[in-house]
């Protein structure tokens, strides 16, 4: 089997399983899960068991199922977040690339402001402000994530807009909707789809570490990063000490290891000289 041209890597499949395995799990957890995602079945911190594979979290609710519903909701959430930066990233580069140098220059020094704040700073100021639902966590994260694609996306795009074909399409008379569109887009796809895997893989530990600090995606909702915090004193507990916290801890480092997998394979291809020969 061969993608983009080439057959993957012993590290890249690794990593392709683990991804195809949390998003098969991820749409069909309610078909999957034992039981639903705030249903309290059991003691609090109960251990693993026939009943209760991976043990009850801190109110007695099943830990398979919150595992299960929880990556439903992360990746989810992080895949929507990640979709909506590339597009308003993108754009803006793209637009920048071609615009002039004005438009340029007010794009560049607005992103220029926007990076200058720390991202969590930002992030935790806008959700305290007006909530954090899981449409306002996908907006926010989104619009401030969609600094780093902008600059990526200007790079690229203004080697592209620079070369011949391009300035045959001005002088033909097109627009720059059809100049970004058929003309860069095309072009500059390679290393942006390699930085969409790594701002996936930003936007989900994000997301996870702004559930962690209670100000992420909220209960009852399953969320791994919510679930860390909600269970982080099992380990401590004197009459069970259980590993309650560390199931949706290991998800997290999972996932993002077979992202990354994925992405260095990627980023493997891009990487060749444009004269070798695309392995047959």
């Amino acid at each position: 089997m061969k993608i983009f041209g080439r057959k993957p890597t012993i590290s890249a499949w690794v990593g392709i399983v683990i991804v195809a395995f949390f998003i098969f799990i991820a749409i069909f957890a309610p078909w999957i899960a034992p039981y639903s995602e705030s249903e309290t079945v059991g003691d609090t911190w109960a251990g693993s068991s026939a009943q209760f594979w991976m043990g009850t979290d801190n109110i007695g609710r099943d830990l398979l199922s919150r595992v299960l519903y929880g990556a439903r909701t992360t990746i989810g959430v992080a895949l929507a977040t990640t979709i909506l930066s590339f597009a308003i990233g993108m754009c803006a580069g793209l637009f920048a690339s071609i615009g002039g140098p004005v438009i340029d220059t007010v794009l560049s020094r607005f992103v220029d402001i926007m990076l200058s704040i720390p991202l969590l700073v930002f992030a935790l100021i806008i959700l305290s402000m007006f909530g954090s639902s899981i449409p306002t966590l996908i907006i926010t994260i989104a619009i401030l994530d969609s600094t780093r694609v902008f600059r990526l996306a200007r790079a690229v795009s203004m080697n592209v807009a620079v070369l011949e074909y391009v300035e045959a399409a001005r002088l033909r008379g097109e627009g720059n909707w059809y100049i970004m569109r058929r003309e860069i887009l095309p072009n500059v796809l390679p290393p942006m789809i390699s930085e969409f895997g790594l701002r996936f893989c930003f936007n989900f530990l994000f997301v996870a570490g702004l559930s962690f600090l209670g100000m992420g995606i909220q209960p009852p909702n399953a969320d791994w990063g919510g679930m860390v915090r909600e269970n982080a004193r099992a380990i401590m507990n004197p009459m069970n000490p259980g590993f309650a916290p560390l199931w949706p801890a290991s998800m997290i480092a999972l996932m993002t290891i077979g992202v990354n997998l994925v992405v260095d394979w990627i980023l493997s291809i891009n990487a060749r000289p444009s004269g070798a020969s695309a392995e047959m």
